[in-house]
């Protein structure tokens, strides 16, 4: 029986140890196997995730825009070390010249650039509303705004996009692919930013502007300050250079959406326009416009252009050259629109006026009276645009001219008192009009 007793005490003693060996074998584990990455990501900043593609929808006067596919990152959290994303991410220094970052091949899209850092520790150095200057080592340097997206900034403007919560950046610019302008692309990253402080709060008034002024409405009795020309956005071109009854420009003769069409038809008639440059529309488009046939519009030369609303585009500037050409070889007068007469046909007015020897102010006046003509209707009634507002408007018209330009390889220095006129000319030639096309464009607008 003793003999019995001591075999189980033996089995019993055995079992203990099995299952404390078992127990501490358990714990090995755990420390071997280190923190979560919930725990690494706390304390290490070199495992950043890849930057999720923000929603850049809704944008105004955008319709033959294509919107670039976009392939968003998979950011989902891993527990398992073993899975833990070893990609490289560059680091940010900061120094006197600003805060460095590095383009690494992930960062750059056709559209966009993006930089791998905290949105919260960047504006920690800057804020919403700052212009900031931002160089791309060995390519070019430019001015943008900071903005949560290019919805805050005037079409053709530049943005660095910070939004609190976000563990990544983008820079963009309103209505075009930002890589392209500057000629990056993966095959050449990774490229060195720089970005540094250009004017503290230099875009708080367009922010304010771009995010409460631009209501507009459908209905005359909304503007009860405009004449029947102001409404319709219509108005003759007078700048230095132009000639008596040659060149206009409106909303669109055609198109029912503004509720301006037939007051624009009308007094194009009046002004007995013969030629009609529509940025706006394919002939397709523009001919299937309830009620066209009755137009005077649809009695008149007319070039369909269907531009996009992109300035650096190839494809706008090939378009623009053949609305140009397309004016040599008809008779004036000649009424330039798109749909509201504000960005397409702003932008084409623009290097007309400066081609024929506008000065900056009277290039900056036309411009800003279109927005004048819509912006600001609350509770059903305009408010005049303030002082402050207008002069907002007259710097963009200058700034874009600058900036398209530049793009071409055409410096403007100092756009208040540049050679326009000059400028215009070498930036024409680029675009592939000849000396003569050029001299021809002029003679029909004297």
């Amino acid at each position: 029986m003793n003999k019995i007793w001591s075999i189980f005490a033996g089995l019993f003693f055995c079992t203990q140890v099995f299952i404390a060996c078992g127990d501490t074998t358990s714990s090995a584990v755990i420390e071997i196997g280190g923190p979560t990455k919930s725990d690494t990501t706390a304390s290490d900043t070199s495992t950043v995730e890849e930057p999720v593609v923000p929603d850049t929808t809704t944008k105004p006067d955008t319709t033959a825009i294509e919107e670039p596919e976009t392939v968003v990152p998979d950011t989902t959290a891993h527990q398992d070390t073993a899975t833990v994303d070893t990609t490289p991410h560059y680091a940010v220094t900061e120094d006197s010249s600003g805060l460095h970052f590095m383009l690494g091949d992930k960062e750059i899209t056709s559209s966009e650039l993006y930089l791998n850092y905290p949105a919260d520790s960047f504006l920690t150095r800057f804020e919403i509303g700052d212009m900031v200057t931002v160089a791309f080592v060995g390519y070019d340097t430019l001015e943008m705004a900071v903005a949560a997206s290019t919805s805050d900034v005037p079409i053709a403007q530049f943005v660095l996009s910070a939004i609190n919560g976000n563990d990544y950046m983008y820079m963009s610019v309103h209505n075009g692919k930002l890589a392209e302008i500057l000629g990056i692309s993966v095959e050449n990253s990774p490229v060195e930013v720089i970005v540094s402080m250009k004017e503290k709060g230099g875009h708080l008034l367009g922010l304010d502007i771009m995010r409460n002024a631009h209501y507009m409405d459908t209905y005359p009795e909304s503007y009860p300050e405009l004449s029947i020309e102001e409404y319709a956005n219509f108005r003759e071109v007078r700048t230095t250079g132009i000639g008596k009854n040659k060149l206009y420009r409106s909303s669109s003769p055609i198109d029912h959406g503004l509720g301006r069409n037939y007051y624009a038809d009308s007094l194009a008639q009046e002004a007995g326009v013969a030629t009609f440059i529509n940025l706006a529309d394919s002939e397709n488009s523009g001919t299937s416009y309830k009620g066209y046939e009755a137009t005077y519009y649809s009695t008149q030369n007319i070039a369909f252009l269907a531009l996009n609303v992109d300035f650096y585009s190839k494809s706008f500037q090939e378009r623009l050259v053949i609305g140009y050409r397309y004016m040599i070889e008809h008779e004036g007068p000649y009424l330039v629109h798109c749909t509201y007469g504000m960005d397409r046909t702003g932008f084409t007015i623009a290097v007309l006026e400066a081609l024929m020897g506008a000065t900056a102010e009277e290039i900056q006046a036309d411009y800003a009276k279109t927005f004048s003509n819509y912006f600001t209707v609350r509770e059903g009634k305009q408010i005049a645009l303030s002082e402050e507002q207008v002069g907002f408007f007259k710097a963009v018209v200058l700034r874009n001219l600058k900036s398209v330009y530049h793009a071409a390889g055409i410096e403007v220095p100092d756009t208040s008192n540049a050679d326009w006129a000059s400028a215009t000319e070498k930036f024409l030639e680029k675009l592939g009009m000849t000396q003569e096309e050029i001299a021809a464009l002029k003679d029909r607008l004297k």
